[in-house]
């Protein structure tokens, strides 16, 4: 063999793994643009309601628009914090604890901060590292695709609030 294929032979690994760095890279980018996007038609959401309508709920059975946001900032920090392998910064149950509007919408950009410090410091390799998350084993990046999955599901009821309310949802807003 010669001296040149050696080399190439001895390069593949190392160029595989280049290669698999660099898609998990790219899915980490194209997950943080998820984020963002959601991250933002939630927080314009927030704005958006009038604070008496935060204690509005659709019927007896389902969360008020205000517990509604709590519910999405405990989970961002539990989602995001296990994805980071860290303990959650999250002091309270915003849910049970906050109603005012001004309250709700600051706990909601902070829970979406962390998450985004999370995404920063989410390397190729930590990214597919197998964790524990709901009784299986899932790469980091899974899990924060997970919590985008989690955030765009109550984002469909927060459209429904707002529609009972008049009010156009963000993301049926003109750009």
């Amino acid at each position: 063999m010669t001296r040149f294929a050696c080399a190439t032979l001895a390069l593949l690994p190392l160029l595989a793994a280049s290669t698999a760095g660099a898609q998990t890279d790219a899915m980490a980018v194209a997950l943080k643009g998820t984020h963002d996007m959601i991250k933002g038609n939630i927080i314009k959401s927030a704005e958006k309601m009038p604070e008496e309508q935060y204690s509005f709920q659709p019927t007896p059975e389902v969360r008020t628009y205000g517990r509604l946001l709590g519910h999405i900032a405990n989970a961002n920090y539990m989602i995001c914090s296990r994805a980071a392998g860290e303990k959650s910064p999250a002091t309270e149950d915003v849910e049970k604890t906050r109603s005012s509007k001004a309250d709700l919408l600051a706990a909601v950009k902070a829970s979406f901060e962390y998450c985004d410090g999370v995404y920063a410091k989410m390397t190729p390799e930590k990214s597919v590292e197998m964790i524990d998350f709901f009784g299986g084993k899932q790469p980091r990046l899974a899990v924060m695709a997970f919590n985008n999955g989690h955030n765009y599901e109550h984002y469909g009821n927060i459209v429904t609030y707002l529609r009972i309310k008049g009010i156009v949802p963000p993301s049926s807003e003109g750009r």
